[in-house]
């Protein structure tokens, strides 16, 4: 029997023990930063397999550690994430959260459990591999600072220090079945703009003795598409929008200051803190230019994600010699944000897509969304593919 077939014997002997794992953590979701449930379960069942494992490294992470012979000669790692979203489900399952208004709409459940997943087989045959394989369990990826930022900050990728770094997460886009990857940039930076123009209100029939932050502030949000229209080089990938206005005035009341969010997303780091600057710039210039004030907070969030070249070119022929060539996929530039990010601006890393979408079961609803759910039959690949990864990497030699 070949690695592969023994790697994909293992996930099926063990299949109802995974669509439990990922059942119970799907109705148990918790928060960003109050993972701590979470990451009780995922403690105890790496001790079950009998993983090494350190709890409460950034308050609710988990890092495990799988030791095959020679332990020294190679580490790699693993992640995952374990944090939900403030989203009411409105799926009809049995494994419906639990949690009023908190909800695993993004996937991480599936995450978690395929690394579980995973650690058990490597446990199972560590005799059968040199090197060591570092599990990440980390929270808050969905919240800033990122809990990848304070899992690094509190020593996880240290004792031992990995050389590469692997991570999945699923694709609604994809269907069940097959997995993506792309090399070099994949996915934006991520700031969050908070500003509030500052006005004189009063009633709407006597413009004239007012300061309308209101018509000022939409100068300023039409103004700021120039950023990316006409001060972004084309070639570099940027997105600015806006999605929260308030201004709580009335049909015949200015008021005094409209408050606004939005998010800035780029590939470069050059040009992202440029823009912070001529957002900052053009929006303090309209609002002085007319008689208000702006006050502006950027955010800094979520650098850009990179896909180093050679790690993730081995990754998709060891994906294609896993499941199939017709079964791996070329994936496009993505501006959504993650904080894998940070482990990639560390080393080496790879972080790939899991297909979950199945149409004739009705798997159809994108992340963040109530109805977001997946084909647990794309739990089989999320485990197995994730082993086989990491043995292929364990066996290379550069």
């Amino acid at each position: 029997m070949s690695l592969i077939e023994k790697i994909k014997s293992s996930v099926k002997e063990n299949l109802d023990e995974i669509v439990a794992n990922r059942r119970h953590l799907h109705a148990n979701p918790e928060l960003s930063y109050q993972e701590f449930e979470t990451a009780k379960y995922v403690a105890e069942k790496l001790r079950s397999y009998g993983v090494e494992v350190q709890e409460g490294v950034a308050e609710t992470g988990v890092v495990g550690l799988i030791k095959g012979n020679n332990p020294d000669s190679k580490v790699i790692s693993l992640r995952a994430d374990m944090d939900a979203l403030p989203i009411i489900e409105e799926n009809d399952v049995p494994y419906k959260s639990k949690n009023e208004g908190v909800m695993h709409a993004c996937g991480h459940d599936v995450h978690t459990t395929s690394l579980l997943g995973t650690a058990q087989i490597l446990q199972s045959i560590k005799n059968e591999f040199e090197g060591t394989v570092k599990l990440i369990f980390q929270p808050g990826e969905e919240k800033l600072p990122g809990g990848a930022s304070l899992m690094i900050k509190d020593g996880a990728l240290k004792n031992p220090t990995p050389s590469k770094m692997i991570g999945q997460h699923v694709m609604p886009f994809i269907d069940c079945g097959k997995v993506g990857f792309r090399e070099g940039m994949y996915m934006a930076s991520a700031d969050e703009i908070y500003f509030t123009v500052k006005g004189k209100g009063g009633h709407g029939a006597m413009p004239e003795k007012n300061i309308d932050p209101i018509v000022i502030t939409s100068h300023i949000i039409v103004a700021l598409q120039q950023i990316v229209s006409r001060y972004a080089a084309p070639k570099i990938p940027s997105v600015l929008s806006f999605g929260d206005v308030r201004a709580f005035g009335a049909t015949n009341v200015i008021p005094n200051e409209v408050k606004v969010k939005g998010t800035f997303r780029t590939m470069n780091e050059e040009w992202r803190m440029e823009a912070h600057e001529r957002i900052t710039s053009i929006a303090k210039g309209i609002a002085e230019g007319m008689g208000a004030t702006v006050d502006m907070d950027i955010q800094k969030g979520y650098p850009f994600l990179v896909n180093e070249p050679e790690l993730t070119r081995r990754n998709k022929a060891a994906a294609i010699e896993f499941l199939g060539e017709e079964n791996v996929v070329d994936l496009d530039i993505w501006l959504a944000a993650e904080d894998f990010s940070y482990y990639s601006q560390e080393m080496d890393s790879c972080f790939y897509r899991l297909g979950t979408r199945n149409e004739e079961k009705g798997i159809v609803s994108s992340v963040h969304t109530p109805t977001f759910d997946i084909d647990e039959d794309a739990l089989e690949i999320g485990v197995g593919l994730m082993t086989w990864l990491a043995l292929n990497e364990l066996n290379f030699k550069g």
